[in-house]
């Protein structure tokens, strides 16, 4: 029986244009990539080199940004040579450098069939020795710490985010974010998407990579903010987080002290960026790749392992939904902040419009 103090959530999905909780089940065609225009920070190893080669072999059309010019140039080569698409391009950025990142943006543009960009993709990271906890003294003094790995993994993110909510919005041609897109439409093939990297490093500690796992968490809180706004903008909001892949961001002492423990693949990173990109009607959500074990749901809605050969039954499972009841329930702020977001929105209207369009052919 319930009370007139029985407390009600406030659910928001809706309001910020959430698109339910992710079915795995439910098919998506990697050919619905055919005609983005899609750029890649990170994009000459990794993840970053998986997501542009599968993605050139579905027609997208894809510039891949990375500092390694000569690593970059060589993917790029083979991904031309391998999926016959001549529309793959390597742009030199150092993504710590906004000038650079800045650049970077107006080449893809440049480059792009319909000079838009549809999809970014924030993946540049690295990883490495972490001297947060080993302070160097000279002379009596502490020096300054190597703080390079938090630039590149977080501030490089913020960067690139920052430009995307230029470039996506003003995409000639593309169609505000919808939860009812139909990508199967050719007219719905090009919304707007940010897709982040985050990583397993996003939702728990690393021991020994302070600034690894702050800028991971970063990432996270900065998937968890746009999210709630971006479909103010049109802009749909996705996020990655892998567990320990066998990628060359792994040091050395990682891999030693995962020695006999189980790693997630490249290929399953690749195929839940590949769905969270391709099906324009995925808003909002995030998902941890991890090693792909079987296991079975109980009663109570957990999962228990059951073992990793297929004669264990159960379910093969690799890629799981993280996060994904924030907005079921709000605080007042944040409750009154995205009604103030609808109104904003619904008042730009048809003037909006104009004026983004404007700003398009203004070359703003």
């Amino acid at each position: 029986m319930s009370t007139t103090n029985e407390y009600a959530p406030f659910n928001l999905t809706k309001s910020i244009r959430q698109s339910p909780p992710l079915d795995f089940s439910i098919p998506y065609s990697e050919s619905w990539l055919s005609g983005k225009h899609i750029l890649i920070t990170g994009g000459a190893s990794g993840f970053g080199e998986g997501f542009a080669r599968r993605w050139a072999a579905a027609g997208a059309s894809i510039v891949v940004g990375d500092i390694n010019e000569k690593l970059g140039t060589s993917t790029v080569a083979s991904i031309r040579l391998e999926t016959k698409n001549e529309n793959v391009w390597f742009v030199k950025c150092d993504v710590c450098d906004w000038d650079a990142q800045v650049q970077m943006f107006k080449e893809a543009v440049r480059l792009s069939p319909h000079k838009g960009i549809d999809v970014v993709v924030a993946n540049a990271g690295i990883a490495g020795t972490d001297p947060m906890q080993m302070p160097v003294v000279r002379n009596g003094e502490v020096q300054k710490p190597n703080l390079k790995i938090l630039e590149v993994d977080l501030i490089g993110v913020m960067y690139t985010s920052h430009l995307a909510f230029h470039y996506l919005p003003n995409n000639p041609g593309s169609l505000d974010c919808s939860v009812n897109a139909n990508p199967e439409n050719a007219s719905f093939k090009r919304d707007r998407l940010l897709l982040l990297t985050g990583s397993v490093a996003s939702l728990g500690p690393i021991a020994n990579q302070p600034q690894y796992g702050t800028a991971k968490h970063g990432v996270l809180g900065l998937f968890r903010c746009l999210r709630g706004s971006s479909f103010v903008q049109g802009v749909r909001v996705n996020l990655l987080c892998p567990y320990f892949i066998e990628t060359p961001i792994v040091p050395a002492e990682a891999r030693l002290l995962m020695a006999g423990a189980a790693y997630g693949k490249v290929e399953d990173v690749v195929e839940a960026a590949t769905r969270l990109t391709a099906d324009s009607r995925i808003l909002g959500r995030s998902v941890v790749i991890g090693p792909k074990v079987r296991v079975k749901q109980e009663d109570s809605g957990d999962w228990k392992f059951v073992g990793f050969g297929p004669g264990e039954g159960g379910e093969e499972k690799a890629i799981w939904e993280a996060y994904a009841e924030d907005w079921e329930d709000s605080e007042v702020f944040t409750r009154r902040m995205v009604v103030l977001l609808n109104i904003v929105q619904k008042a730009r209207g048809w003037l909006g419009a104009l004026s983004d369009i404007v700003k398009v052919f203004a070359g703003r």
